[in-house]
């Protein structure tokens, strides 16, 4: 065997023990007479110690010509450490080697295999395979792994079965553009890979599966902003005969088990907002509740002045930021500066301080006395000490605007504390939303999502106003799952379609098979999906997915590693029956 303990096992009780290691080399310090060589594997570094007095002559000139990353294997005996190291779990003791073979040799590494490396971004991104021999990146692995594990001890606790769905699926028109594969032995036609098991899951609870889950790779061919990758990964489950509070219930329950389980976290508070209150008070529908400064609507008393810019506005809205009345002109500028840049397209900000004593410094005395400002600062519950921040323009985008400063505000006060928990549910969606391009509805979430029972009338009347029996579990303001309750009626699904713009040739050309098995018995049945990419990195405290999946794509959606995508040369074109121009 090549190893009778890992390189993190050994303690004072193990002394005079006869041992055997594998492992990298750390580092090595060869002092002539004597070499100490840090030994690493996945569970940690023992010290190894060869010295011209107690070892073998040859096995100490090995010992010298050892570099970085070599993958050895030693035997040797465990003795005390003369010069013991607390910071490590095996620093008590080290190995007398009295045997040593090479079992690999290594290059010299382009980074250091450190916590805190030398190597950039990119450059760990194509060495990655070197890049998980780091603590950080293979802990997070390993995090990534026991999530995964409670994800599936929760689900299979609740009956939930486990099933595969398929890969190379059947390209459909709504959501983001698929990724396609070309078939061999169906010439001129592709498969595409599944954006999500979306119509699976619910053939499955056709099939009376009733409660169904997959931990599953889906793809999208979409630009990679706000840290996206073109592979994810979702907890993506289905559930027949319940109603939206059953499927609320259940994942509620999933979530508290995950917090609990991995990071010892107890929530109690599971907060329900709708979709309007959401873009109201926080401008946005994934808000982050984890701080205050809630949207305050001063429209109704911001434009009983003078002030044009607000007069001819649709809203204006402010916020207050806790203790900002102490922010200097110079700091107040550039956060004008920050909210006019393009990313967040504001033409300018207004600003009210609310000085200690009560009375209010703003950009805008000119036209608002004192009395007009305390409105403002009882809008956004302001106290004497903060500073009020007042945005106006078009409803949206002004809100889109307010919420973007609201949470640069959060960074800077350091109010987004990764080891602080809020979820809350986001529900009643709208079910169509406009849009431009098409000069159409599209569907919100997808053409399978129930309208409210309530908001069906409205289809025809006023699409616009359709509620979606939807709903998203969001932490820390990021959406961490969105499902919906599904539509199960043949007669509710062709008029979903007929709203969506498919004519009925092309809905049974698209999803015939689905509308074909609800002529079968189909149950009532919901369901949502994790992000489980974005659940573990929260869960991890870190912002970014990329830390914690094993080989992920750069900004551009490529393998720097492997080098993908690349050409496929002519012989296998020619059996596709393809042709290439660019």
């Amino acid at each position: 065997m090549y190893r009778s303990h890992d390189c993190g096992s050994l303690r004072s009780s193990d002394i005079n023990k006869e041992v055997t290691l594998a492992g990298w080399v750390q580092k090595s310090r060869d002092k002539g007479f004597m070499v100490w060589v840090d030994l690493r594997d996945r569970y940690g570094i023992t010290q190894l110690i060869f010295d011209e007095e107690r070892s073998d002559k040859a096995v100490l000139e090995q010992a010298q010509k050892l570099g970085r990353e070599f993958v050895i294997q030693v035997k040797g005996t465990v003795i005390e450490r003369e010069s013991k190291n607390d910071k490590m779990p095996t620093g008590d003791v080290e190995i007398l080697v009295n045997e040593l073979k090479v079992l690999s040799e290594s290059k010299t590494p382009p980074f250091t295999i450190e916590d805190k490396t030398d190597g950039g971004e990119e450059l760990r991104m194509k060495y990655r395979y070197l890049d998980i021999r780091r603590n950080p990146v293979r802990e997070n692995l390993i995090f990534r792994s026991k999530v995964a594990m409670e994800v599936r001890n929760f689900l299979a606790g609740k009956d939930f079965v486990e099933v595969e769905t398929p890969v190379l699926i059947k390209s459909t028109p709504e959501g983001a553009r698929d990724f396609v594969v070309p078939s061999r032995m169906n010439e001129g036609q592709f498969y595409a890979l599944p954006q999500s098991p979306q119509t699976f899951k619910q053939l499955l609870m056709v099939g009376g599966l009733d409660k169904y889950f997959q931990i599953v790779k889906c793809f999208r061919d979409e630009d990679l902003r706000a840290d996206r990758q073109p592979e994810f990964t979702q907890i993506d489950c289905e559930m027949s005969f319940v109603e939206q509070e059953d499927v609320l219930n259940i994942f509620e329950e999933m979530t508290r088990h995950l917090l609990k389980k991995v990071k010892n976290v107890d929530v109690t508070e599971f907060p329900r907002m709708t979709y309007q209150q959401a873009m109201e008070k926080y401008g946005n529908d994934k808000p982050d509740i984890r701080f205050g400064m809630e949207f305050g609507d001063i429209s109704a008393f911001a434009k009983a002045r003078d002030f044009k810019i607000f007069n001819e506005a649709e809203l204006v809205v402010a916020i207050a930021v806790p203790s900002g009345a102490s922010m200097t002109r110079k700091e107040i500028d550039g956060l004008i500066d920050w909210v006019k840049r393009p990313q967040v397209g504001a033409m300018g900000m207004v600003y009210a301080k609310y000085n200690e004593d009560g009375t209010f410094k703003s950009s805008v005395d000119k036209f608002y006395n004192q009395e007009d400002l305390a409105q403002w600062a009882e809008a956004t519950g302001a106290q004497p000490g903060d500073l009020i921040c007042v945005l106006s323009g078009p409803a949206n985008k002004t809100r889109a605007q307010l919420s973007a400063l609201r949470m640069e505000m959060a960074e800077r006060l350091g109010l987004r504390k990764a080891d602080e928990f809020a979820p809350l549910w986001v529900v009643d969606f709208p079910l169509l939303e406009w849009d431009e391009e098409t000069n159409r509805y599209h569907a919100m979430h997808h053409p399978f999502t129930s309208p409210k029972p309530e908001d069906i009338e409205k289809l025809s009347t006023d699409p616009g106003n359709v509620r979606a029996n939807a709903y998203d579990l969001v932490l820390n303001g990021n959406e961490i799952g969105g499902g919906s309750v599904r539509i199960f009626d043949k007669k509710l699904q062709s008029l979903m379609f007929d709203h969506l713009g498919f004519t009925p040739e092309e809905a049974r050309a698209q999803f015939g098979f689905l509308m074909d098995a609800f002529e079968y018995g189909a149950p009532p049945h919901a369901g949502l999906a994790f992000g489980f990419d974005r659940l573990v990195s929260i869960l991890g405290g870190q912002e970014t997915i990329r830390d914690f999946i094993a080989f992920p794509k750069n900004n551009n959606g490529r393998d720097v590693m492997i080098d993908a995508p690349s050409k496929i040369d002519d012989e296998q074109l020619k059996e596709l029956n393809l042709k290439v121009t660019v």
